[in-house]
């Protein structure tokens, strides 16, 4: 296949699927400016589209638009970006020496997907075994729905979680499953309402094929949404 032919087909296909490395691609200066500036300039381009696809921004229902769309990207759907707003891991020692595996299972997942900006809906299952710290339920749930904020892809969202969870617990020995659905899959293009995606991060002992068969006995996976 020729240069301009493979660059035309990976256009087509989105080559940049294949993440690279478990961080999101920010530019260095990418907290240079405060959240209100960011605002100010999103609720700007957000005008500009809109009006370029000959909406009547003067009309009632739209003239707040532009503004509700920045707030929403800043301060909710993408605030996962800010380490600012990254939740505080915290550890205990496992006094109870509690030595089984622990899942919290159908965290809900609500992300964008970086391709199209739309969402990405389902369920997040994670499980770990404490080496002598164990982390409060709650606090899983706020690392999924961190990671989850952001413009994101699948496959690295599962990663990271686990590598937050790895850190927090100072263990290998953390699993994350997701099963979600992509709406740039089942509301454009094919349209395909029904499929979803599952993605899968084992380290340490949930490599081993008995203790990833409790994990996976555990979830059960349920698809619906």
């Amino acid at each position: 296949m020729s240069d301009n032919k493979n660059t035309e087909f990976n256009d087509n296909i989105g080559d940049n699927h294949v993440a690279t490395c478990t961080e999101n691609p920010l530019k260095p200066d990418a907290f240079a400016i405060s959240d209100d500036k960011k605002i100010e300039l999103i609720q700007d381009d957000v005008k500009k589209i809109l009006d370029t696809l000959g909406m009547d921004l003067n009309d009632d229902s739209l003239k707040g638009t532009p503004k509700r769309v920045a707030k929403m990207f800043v301060n909710e759907i993408f605030s996962g970006l800010n380490p600012k707003n990254k939740p505080k891991a915290s550890t205990f020692e496992n006094n109870y020496q509690y030595g089984e595996m622990l899942v919290e299972k159908n965290i809900t997942v609500y992300s964008t997907c970086e391709h199209h900006l739309l969402p990405i809906i389902g369920r997040a299952h994670v499980a770990y075994i404490s080496s002598g710290r164990v982390i409060g339920l709650s606090k899983m749930n706020r690392i999924v729905n961190y990671f989850a904020k952001r413009p994101q892809v699948q496959e690295r969202l599962t990663m990271q979680i686990v590598k937050e969870m790895q850190e927090a617990l100072q263990t290998e020995d953390v699993a994350c499953v997701i099963d979600a659905k992509h709406l740039c899959v089942n509301s454009r293009g094919i349209s395909d309402i029904e499929s979803s995606t599952v993605t899968s991060e084992y380290g340490g002992k949930f490599k081993d094929k008995l203790v990833k068969k409790e994990f996976l006995d555990y979830i059960k996976l349920d698809t619906k949404f």
